[in-house]
């Protein structure tokens, strides 16, 4: 098994894949650490005291960022003057957004991505000592780049070799004995030191950096990914660990366990997050629909179910997503009649159906779960018929709300992805539009648009250009006109979510 001490400080978000809606939901847990904030000693009369001699930052200070140490007066920083930069990376998650974290710091600094090893100018081992096989594979590693080092044309910039992270903590005497064609170690917490390291190299010297810090979680360093063929983003909480397993060597090699600030964190989610949905936005292979769950629209009764947001920041949620992604598509869950819900919280859930209006709604009437916290520690206060009574006010009020968003799209014209036979008539099909609203069509044969004269039957998986004759809250009625495809349809279905922007 993994050790999962430096996997298990990470949150993953999950860039969505070319279909289907997606939802952007991210959120944590963690704990803060108490502030070093104490004085250390009083100033001994007029000299300096032992604050003196810290670094500046404290726990929890965001610094500006791209900020680096600060470089002693003998050593002139130089600009980076497009040398390129090609980093390999080892080990468990925390080393891929350490690379992240790295690159970004480096990027900032006038560094250019290399595409491969041969191409760079500077080379960078993000490196694991969670076992000696992966520290047996960096040794290997060297001694190829060592080659590679010795037929650099001499008319080139020399080509410079760092060892990252963990390895380069545990093993810096080691490395630069054996291996003399390292020329720059910086350990975990040295990031922000590249800059200054690198220069260093220039000279022909040997850059050391491998001090361990108690404070550092490069918080203000927004991560850039290297591998831009991703899917999935690493968001660091925390880092170092303070467990001291008799088998692992990261509370060692990583130093003490630090959490970040958690606004630094929510930022980080934040800007992930719109990242996500800029990527819907811009792909038409993505559809335009995403759920949000409120399951109450008062706020006393989201706080009650431990929902963790009020209605206020809800409806801030929908109203960024929708400035994002014009004309989009929402889903969402309600629960009526939960413990404690008074007359006045069912309508602020009616206003909240109102306000935001759904284009897909699942509503049930609360019922009582065994083993759960309102099992354990509420009532199940609100009488059946009362229950019954709330729900069906809420489904009056959403399909109201959910005919008059699809009545405008009466008269448009809608790529639909046909799934199959419909569930109530044999001669129809049924399939999704781009906000995955179920589009009803009669099943004909219809031109194919790549051209006129050749016309074919419909089948499941088949893109077609759909005109919409009728709507109800729950589906859409069309004539099919042509076979398309995603690509070809694009430009229209941008001027039709314009249209439909203009109207909201």
């Amino acid at each position: 098994m993994r050790p999962a001490c430096a996997v298990s400080r990470l949150l993953t978000l999950n860039l969505p894949r070319a279909s289907a809606p997606h939802a952007v939901v991210a959120g944590t847990l963690i704990r803060r650490y108490l502030s070093l904030g104490a004085e250390l000693g009083a100033r001994p009369l007029d000299g300096p005291g032992l604050r003196a001699f810290l670094r500046p930052r404290s726990r929890g200070e965001v610094a500006e960022e791209g900020a680096g140490e600060d470089a002693p007066p003998y050593v002139k920083r130089e600009p980076a003057s497009g040398r390129s930069v090609y980093f390999e990376t080892y080990g468990c998650q925390m080393n891929v957004n350490d690379t992240e974290i790295a690159w970004s710091i480096l990027q900032k600094n006038g560094y250019q991505k290399a595409s491969s090893c041969t191409e760079a100018d500077v080379i960078l081992l993000v490196t694991c000592s969670i076992r000696e096989k992966a520290e047996q594979t960096i040794w290997n590693r060297l001694k190829q780049l060592a080659a590679l080092k010795s037929k650099r044309a001499k008319s080139q910039v020399p080509l410079k070799i760092g060892i990252l992270g963990c390895m380069a903590e545990r093993l810096k005497e080691e490395i630069l004995e054996k291996e003399k064609l390292v020329d720059i170690l910086a350990g975990p917490d040295s990031y922000r030191d590249l800059p200054r390291l690198l220069t260093i190299t220039a000279t022909g010297q040997k850059a050391v950096n491998v001090l361990l810090s108690l404070d550092e979680t490069y918080a203000d360093v927004m991560p850039v990914q290297v591998n831009s063929q991703a899917k999935t983003a690493l968001i660091s909480i925390m880092r170092g660990c303070n467990n001291m397993c008799s088998y692992c060597i990261v509370p060692f090699t990583r130093g003490r366990e630090r959490s970040r600030p958690i606004s630094s964190i929510l930022q980080e989610v934040k800007i992930l997050s719109d990242q996500v949905l800029q990527l819907i936005q811009e792909r038409a292979n993505i559809c335009k629909q995403i759920h949000l769950p409120a399951q109450s629209g008062s706020t006393a009764m989201l706080k009650a179910m431990r929902r963790g947001y009020t209605r206020e920041a809800y409806l801030e949620l929908v109203e960024h997503v929708r400035k994002i992604i014009p004309g989009v598509s929402l889903s969402s869950d309600f629960i009526a009649g939960f413990c404690g819900e008074t007359e006045d919280d069912h309508l602020q859930t009616i206003s909240l159906l109102r306000q935001v209006q759904y284009n897909v709604g699942y509503l049930f009437a609360y019922s009582l779960r065994k083993k759960t916290h309102a099992h354990h520690k509420m009532k199940d206060s609100v009488p059946a018929v009362v229950k019954q009574r709330r729900l069906e006010e809420l489904i009056a009020v959403f399909r109201e709300e959910a005919t008059k968003l699809n009545t405008e799209l009466v008269g448009t014209e809608q790529v639909v992805l046909v799934e199959g036979a419909s569930k109530r008539s044999k001669v129809e099909l049924c399939g999704r539009n781009d906000a995955n609203i179920k589009v009803i069509i009669p099943n004909l044969v219809i031109p194919c648009d790549w051209s006129p004269d050749m016309h074919a039957s419909i089948r499941p998986g088949d893109y077609i250009s759909v005109q919409i004759t009728s709507a109800s809250s729950q589906s859409l009625k069309g004539t099919p006109i042509y076979f398309t495809t995603l690509n070809k349809s694009a430009m229209v279905t941008s001027k039709q979510l314009d249209t439909v922007s203009d109207r909201q």
